[in-house]
């Protein structure tokens, strides 16, 4: 039984084509805007485990650079913190089935879950 959250954001096209993956194949899932509600501490961490780190998480192109800079040049205690406070600087999309996730559009990894 798969139990599929997406978190992304209305406008992003990898959070559509997520979307669609899961429909064509009419798995049900769960899409949480991140610009509405945020990952909880607990599904951060989840991912954070899942991707290998925070590093992965961070998308280094975001358009809020302030944010960015604010998070890659503070201490590593802090960082989770900052970015749980400003989720704009995570990577569009997060698919995330029980303690298993993705970051951005990876239907080869979905395939497996299934």
């Amino acid at each position: 039984m798969m139990n599929i959250q997406i978190f992304g954001t209305k406008k992003s096209f990898d959070t559509k084509k997520a979307q669609r993956y899961f429909q064509d194949r009419r798995i049900p899932f769960q899409f949480i805007d991140l610009k509405e509600k945020g990952l909880s501490p607990g599904e951060f961490s989840s991912v954070k485990q899942a991707v290998g780190g925070i590093a992965a998480m961070v998308d280094t192109q975001c358009k809020d650079k302030d944010a960015l800079a604010l998070i890659q040049y503070s201490i590593e205690s802090d960082k989770e913190k900052l970015i749980l406070d400003n989720q704009q600087v995570l990577v569009m999309t997060i698919v995330r089935n029980g303690k298993k996730a993705t970051i951005g559009y990876c239907p080869d990894v979905w395939k497996q879950w299934e």
